[in-house]
């Protein structure tokens, strides 16, 4: 048995979410405060069972104004429920563990469900009570207190329900007709399901909702704030060692001989450690399997400190000490705060693991252990030994009656790009004004209907750069590396208000940047990208073959860094680069082409409209794009004017800053050409164009130099400040961009 599907309505920012679960392991992801971890508390509200821990605010904010329509009596208005659906795969051999839930002798299937609400016991009954005390609360102000304009609990009935919802809500159950739900888990229109209500008679053999549902499954949660420190002292500090004496005590079987033991150790201390050696092997064992973090690193021992009735009574009489070479051991305090972390967090699952497996009546077939941001305090290669081998940890002896899920909530790229696409469950925050609501989407899905060589060059991509797409308010899809390195410096000068945001530049290049178009429409990214003309020698129209498309004729993926000079009998090869004003030139830029704005000849995307060159929003697709790429733009130098566009950032930002860039001061920029003849405008332009596109030309020497210059004394490409401004307009109407964040990332993870 498994857990296939969560849906969850009206709790938080979760207006209407419906979430798969894989069968081992699901990967929550998405920006700060998208819901992952209201999936969390939403199951430990509902699995508690007991209203008590509900709070108004745990209503959806779009619930709030349904509430104060049902208090005016406005037709069709009801008081608002949160609800929590749970949908089980079974196969034939658990249905006797949910003969409860089967809506019917003639159900078949592979699923059962059942749905717990936190609904208002009387709606009606609510209402007058709300009335009553309000009025109550008027007559006691007396005619003397109507002028200050002062209004009494309750001021409405979302205020009478802030101190009284646990005596009018209550928590109920009911069973679930597949049947009546389409693919989406959504229920038909006006479709009832049956509550659970357990008979109270004389047999007293029916069982309740509570009762059912926790026959099935138990959840367990391990937080991400585990307060464990390398220093000693304080109620905030746990370590290592005393931990494990508390997972000894409840776990692990004692030895029926341990007051020999205590005898024993007045000679020699030897048998206990022989002792513990016995009992924490199993659990070494598997500490060991995850392999941390090479040959070289210590193992661990199990060592008795003080003797055995201290071991059985207190949390010091146990040690972990790290076995260094030739037998020396050092405390579990010598070691770094990383691996203790790891082993903390695997312990403590084994333990959750084992106080399921050691339930002896009515044991739950399936455990759930919802793990919070394991990332914190291991660094990447433990974040990738955790994802990879704590499944392993976790099998179970009994898998063919028994079975353990996982899910995590992370902002790690290096945990999830370990596992792949599939496990992936994005919380995508929606933009609907001033109510926050999210969406979750399965990667599963994406990979599923995602042709492969796009879906394999993506999973490599991401999985090589650690990028983290799926953490971001909003993505920059950049040139090179010149644009990764400069971007940042871009925005502090031009668009500051974007360092609010949580920004990913990622670094995808002309020809492959098209291949990301798929998954940045599927995840509804806001995306901004900065790319090049790329111009390169075509084909004037004559030359077309009658037979050819003159599209695909011009289709052409070169290398930027191709020779300029490269020719035949004197005249440029078709495809080779050439400047953009070049006459029948083309550009080798896929995403031009095949995305934004779907045009290869340059003078057609010199000439292309702002309209072209964004991709709106829409009810099949709600990611919004644009592209930016080198503009016209004129030159002045004394008397002489010139309009012309740049092929590359390099060209187009010597262009816009032609005098400053010719400048000695800043012959570092490697972008000053001969002017000892005193070139016209149009000269200039084609040796800074030879110059840049020459095999001599490094273009990260050129980022690097200018990061050094001041930021007040050069402009940014125009181009490039009008993607931004835009970017800014976006993220500034987009729901709760990501404050107080480091917000531009480039692809790379803080070490912890």
């Amino acid at each position: 048995m498994h857990l296939n599907v969560i849906r969850i309505q009206n709790f938080r920012r979760l207006k209407d979410v419906v979430i798969d679960l894989n069968d081992d392991i699901s990967i929550f992801v998405g920006a700060n405060n998208s819901g992952k971890t209201s999936v969390s508390q939403a199951l430990q509200l509902f699995l508690s069972s007991s209203r008590e821990k509900f709070t108004l605010h745990d209503f959806s904010a779009s619930c709030w104004p349904e509430i104060e329509a049902f208090a005016k009596a406005e037709e069709g208005a009801e008081l608002p429920e949160i609800t929590i659906d749970f949908w089980f795969s079974v196969e034939a051999v658990d249905l006797h563990r949910v003969i409860d839930l089967l809506p019917g002798l003639s159900w078949q299937g592979n699923y059962v469900g059942i749905r717990i609400t936190f609904s208002p016991v009387d709606a009606i009954a609510t209402r007058t009570r709300y009335e009553e005390a309000k009025a109550l609360a008027l007559a006691a102000m007396g005619e003397a207190n109507e002028e200050q304009n002062f209004i009494p609990f309750p001021k409405s009935l979302t205020d009478f329900l802030t101190t009284e919802l646990k005596q009018e809500y209550e928590l109920c159950y009911y069973v679930l007709d597949c049947a009546k739900f389409d693919d989406n888990f959504k229920e038909d229109e006006g479709y009832i399901p049956p509550q659970i209500i357990p008979d109270k008679g004389a047999s007293g053999k029916s069982r309740s909702g509570k009762d059912i549902i926790n026959s099935l499954i138990r959840v367990d949660f391990l937080q991400a704030q585990r307060h464990l420190s390398d220093t000693s002292g304080g109620s905030r500090n746990e370590e290592l060692s005393r931990h494990l004496s508390r997972f000894y005590r409840r776990n692990l079987d004692k030895r029926l001989d341990d007051y020999e033991a205590m005898r024993a150790l007045s000679e020699s201390e030897q048998l206990m450690n022989q002792h513990l050696e016995s009992v924490f092997s199993e659990t070494l064992g598997k500490l060991s399997d995850l392999g941390y973090p090479g040959l070289t690193n210590p193992s661990l021992k199990i060592m008795s400190d003080l003797n055995p009735s201290v071991l059985m009574s207190g949390q010091d009489g146990a040690q972990v000490h790290y076995v260094l070479d030739g037998g020396l051991t050092l405390p579990d305090k010598y070691n770094g705060l990383g691996f203790k972390n790891l082993i903390y967090m695997v312990v403590e699952l084994l333990d959750l693991h084992n106080q399921w497996v050691d339930i002896s009546e009515n044991r739950p077939p399936l455990h759930l252990v919802f793990i919070e941001e394991p990332e914190a305090h291991l660094h990447t290669q433990l974040q990738q030994v955790f994802v990879n081998k704590i499944l392993n940890i976790l099998i179970d002896e009994d898998a063919q009656n028994y079975s353990s899920q996982l899910i995590l909530t992370t902002h790690s790229a290096h945990i999830l790009y370990e596992r792949g696409f599939k496990p992936i469950r994005y919380f995508r925050r929606e933009n609907t004004g001033s109510q926050q609501s999210t969406s979750v989407l399965n990667l599963s899905k994406f990979y599923t209907i995602t042709e492969e060589p796009i879906r394999d060059f993506l999973e490599r991509y991401l999985k090589l750069t650690h990028c983290d797409l799926f953490f971001a308010d909003a993505a920059i899809l950049v040139e090179g590396n010149v644009e990764r390195l400069l971007t940042p410096l871009m925005i502090e000068k031009e668009a500051p208000e974007l360092k609010k945001a949580y920004l990913t530049i990622l670094e995808i290049g002309g020809a492959y940047g098209y291949r990301f178009q798929s998954l940045i429409e599927f995840l509804g990214i806001t995306t901004l990208i900065i790319t090049d003309l790329d111009s390169v020698q075509g084909l004037a129209p004559e030359e077309v073959p009658r037979d050819g498309n003159a599209e695909e004729e011009n289709d052409l993926e070169v290398d930027e860094y191709e020779d300029i000079d490269e020719e035949e009998d004197g005249i440029p090869k078709k495809g080779s680069t050439c400047r953009v004003e070049t006459e029948h030139a083309v550009t080798c830029n896929q995403t031009l082409i095949q995305w934004l704005p779907k045009e290869n000849t340059i003078n057609n995307l010199l000439a292309a409209s702002s309209e072209s060159k964004i991709q709106a929003r829409s009810p099949e697709i709600s990611a919004t794009v644009k592209v930016c790429y080198q503009n016209t733009v004129t030159l002045n130098r004394e008397e002489e004017t010139l309009q012309l566009a740049g092929r590359t950032l390099e060209e187009a930002f010597a262009f816009e800053n032609l005098v400053w860039s010719q400048d000695i001061s800043n012959k570092d920029l490697k972008l000053r050409v001969k002017s000892s003849d005193n070139p016209t405008l149009e000269v200039t332009a084609e040796r800074l164009h030879k110059r840049i596109h020459s095999k001599n030309f490094k273009k990260t020497d050129f980022a690097l130099a200018l990061l050094t210059k001041n930021i007040d004394d050069w402009v940014v490409p125009s181009y490039m400040r009008e993607g931004l401004e835009w970017l800014k307009t976006e993220i500034a109407s987009s729901p709760n961009p990501s404050a107080n964040q480091e917000s531009i990332t480039n692809n790379q993870e803080e070490e912890e």
